[in-house]
């Protein structure tokens, strides 16, 4: 029954490759056709035996965690997310950056036009993306 098997390897695509995942896998398989031969012998047809087992068969969330903690992926996982964090990181900076440069032009062409002041405050700002970058690149080396 090749919809069930593709059902089932479309299940697990997410989790990485070991004994445990085939051996589950093999054991789902058998269990939705022995449940599509039970059907069947009930008087269904087989399309409709094979879409009621695979509706029956539920929601594998809490199994796929299970089988991720056990091969090591949690840590790939735990990496995408710090990998995610130091770019947020990096874009609240220089998006806070950008606003406190604006606010300084706009209070140095405001009050005192004359004088160029803004470039300074400027320099002591950009301090805080640029130790964002410098973060950034060494997780990346990491």
């Amino acid at each position: 029954m090749i919809t069930i098997q593709n059902y089932v390897e479309e299940l697990f695509s997410d989790i990485p490759d070991s004994e445990e995942k085939e051996s589950i896998k093999q054991e789902i398989i058998q269990n939705l056709e022995e449940k599509v031969q039970d059907l069947m012998d009930a008087g269904k047809a087989e399309e409709d035996a094979i879409n009621k087992a695979i509706v029956d068969f539920g929601d594998i969330d809490e199994l796929k965690s299970d089988l991720i903690k056990a091969s090591g992926a949690k840590g790939l996982l735990t990496r995408e997310k710090k990998r995610r964090n130091y770019v947020n990181n990096l874009m609240f900076s220089i998006i806070g950056s950008a606003m406190i440069i604006g606010l300084f032009i706009f209070i140095n062409y405001y009050y005192s036009p004359g004088a160029i002041w803004f470039v300074y405050p400027t320099f002591l700002v950009l301090w805080w993306p640029l130790s964002m970058v410098f973060a950034w690149l060494n997780n990346r080396k990491k």
